[in-house]
């Protein structure tokens, strides 16, 4: 098991489309191969600042998600309208 903290800083005034998005993406994921959950969490004291935090079966499932056409369009998609900045993710396995 592997739990993945993604990062995101997100442009002031893109908080809602940036939550719909992950939960339109949240439900695309509930049959993919090796991922068990995913939440997301909202900094109170900053509010660009996001947390999904997501659990895998192991690091290849995560890897291979990221690699995926869906991943990159919606990650494309993120980069020219949502994010501030670039992600971060860390990785905690178990």
């Amino acid at each position: 098991m592997v739990t993945i903290g993604m990062n995101y800083r997100i442009l002031p005034g893109k908080e809602q489309a940036f939550e719909d998005v992950f939960a339109a993406v949240l439900k695309a994921m509930g049959d993919m191969e090796g991922h068990t959950k995913s939440a997301l969490f909202r900094d109170v004291a900053d509010p660009q600042s996001y947390l999904i935090m997501s659990d895998w079966s192991d690091r290849k499932a995560f890897d291979d998600f990221i690699a995926s056409d869906q991943f990159r369009n919606v990650a494309n998609w993120g980069k020219e309208q949502i994010l501030a900045g670039r992600p971060s993710h860390e990785y905690y396995e178990r």
